[in-house]
């Protein structure tokens, strides 16, 4: 397959990447990898990305790209006339990186305790406990983003950048009435990205319509 490959699979941390792709106009080709069959243990998968964890991007070249964040980054320096991300050097580019990795490696980890406790356990009668106290971790988290947001529609007011992209990502994985309770202004920039037009119909296709 020429171009960009995408490896991905519903609902999962593809998702972001789908969007970002679709707004920096870039076409590129979606091969499914079924998690609920779990091929993304199999061997095809394995040879990808030996982490064996979505998504994965192929870039023209051969490439491989994985890690969400990383994959979002270059799309965001790979096609700057889309304006995803602030110039390099810049303190909004500081700010940027700070709460993409501080959503990377809190609520996205976090998010995978609660999704899947027994792999952190070797007890399974204590996968209960872990997951409620991954819960409790990514609303903490949550609750810390919530106080940095200004009036909004995005992080940065109204430019859109792939941190924005990425918060919508997880707060489709959040209870919706708790974020509309604890941290409305995150759940309103959630709502501003799913409905662009180029975000819009990656929403749909995964979630359905709003």
């Amino acid at each position: 397959m020429a171009g960009y490959v995408l490896y991905g699979w519903h609902q999962t941390g593809s998702l972001a990447v789908e969007a970002a792709l679709n707004e920096a106009g870039v076409k590129f080709t979606l091969v499914p990898v079924d998690t609920s069959k779990k091929e993304q243990w199999a061997e095809p998968f394995k040879a990808i990305n030996p982490r064996q964890q979505l998504p994965a991007l192929v870039l023209p070249d051969g490439t491989v790209l994985t890690e969400g964040t990383a994959i979002l980054l270059y799309i965001a320096e790979a096609f700057p006339a889309a304006k995803l991300i602030p110039p390099p050097g810049s303190v909004e580019r500081a700010k940027l990186l700070r709460w993409l990795m501080f959503f990377a490696v809190n609520v996205y980890e976090g998010e995978l305790r609660k999704g899947f406790p027994d792999r952190y356990i070797d007890d399974p009668k204590l996968a209960g406990n872990v997951a409620a106290a991954a819960n409790a971790y990514v609303e903490r988290h949550y609750l810390i983003f919530e106080n940095q947001l200004g009036a909004g529609p995005y992080f940065f007011g109204e430019d859109f950048t792939i941190l924005d992209i990425y918060v919508w990502m997880l707060a489709q994985w959040m209870d919706g009435a708790w974020l509309a309770q604890h941290c409305p202004k995150i759940l309103a920039m959630a709502n501003a990205v799913k409905a662009r037009p180029a975000v819009k119909p990656v929403h749909v296709s995964h979630f359905g319509p709003a």
